[in-house]
């Protein structure tokens, strides 16, 4: 069984001149809850987030979160994007972010996943997985 999942998912910023970026999403039965996502632009890192995977999914289909992060649908059935708002904690308030990233391949991503743990299988998994590591 693979115990870890990633895949690169193009995205950009949603500003005018829609700056090309990467997100690496990885996924670990370890952290059946989570899915972490780096964000790249040109090879480079410019941040990395951690999302619950059950909020992800919802932001498929309808907005959620509050605070830090918040994901929704935009755009029609030919060309899905994943708006995802990511704010920082910076006191000038200069630490936002909005990206719209491939909804179809953050929805194939997300499909492995579950196949892996399914949803709601998460603590029944993390009870197994903590079982194993103190058995040796």
């Amino acid at each position: 069984m693979t115990s870890r999942m990633t895949a690169a998912i193009s995205a950009r910023l949603a500003t005018a001149d829609g700056v090309p970026l990467l997100v690496h999403l990885s996924y670990t039965v370890t952290d059946p809850v989570a899915v972490r996502a780096a964000i790249l632009h040109a090879g480079t890192p410019l941040a990395c987030w951690h999302f619950e995977r059950q909020m992800l999914a919802d932001g498929l289909h309808r907005p959620v979160g509050e605070g830090d992060v918040r994901f929704r649908p935009v755009g029609g059935a030919a060309r899905r994007a994943l708006r995802i708002e990511l704010r920082g904690a910076v006191p000038d308030g200069q630490g936002r972010a909005v990206l719209l990233a491939d909804a179809d391949g953050v929805a194939a991503f997300l499909c492995q996943t579950y196949a892996m743990v399914p949803a709601d299988a998460e603590s029944a998994h993390l009870d197994e997985h903590l079982d194993e590591l103190l058995s040796r």
